[in-house]
C-alpha cells in the first residue's frame, strides 16, 4: 500500500525528531488511512481514504 490518500492526496509527511540536548532523529508521521467502500465513477470499490476525508464528506459510502 503507497499509504497516499485517493482522494486528497495526503501523504507521510518527513522530520525531525530534536530532543532536548537537540538531537535529531528522523521522524515519519502516517496520515490516518481507512480502507472503505465507496462509489468511484458510479461503480462500487475499495479505496484508501484518509479520516478526514471520510469524516468531511468527500465520498460517498456504498454498500457492500
Amino acid at each position: 500500500m503507497a499509504r497516499i490518500c485517493a482522494v486528497c492526496g495526503k501523504r507521510a509527511d518527513f522530520g525531525n525528531t530534536v530532543s532536548h540536548s537537540h538531537q535529531h532523529t528522523k521522524k515519519q508521521r502516517l496520515p490516518n488511512l481507512q480502507r472503505v467502500h465507496a462509489i468511484v465513477n458510479g461503480k462500487s470499490s475499495r479505496i484508501d481514504v484518509c479520516a478526514r476525508c471520510i469524516r468531511s464528506g468527500r465520498i460517498q459510502k456504498s454498500a457492500r
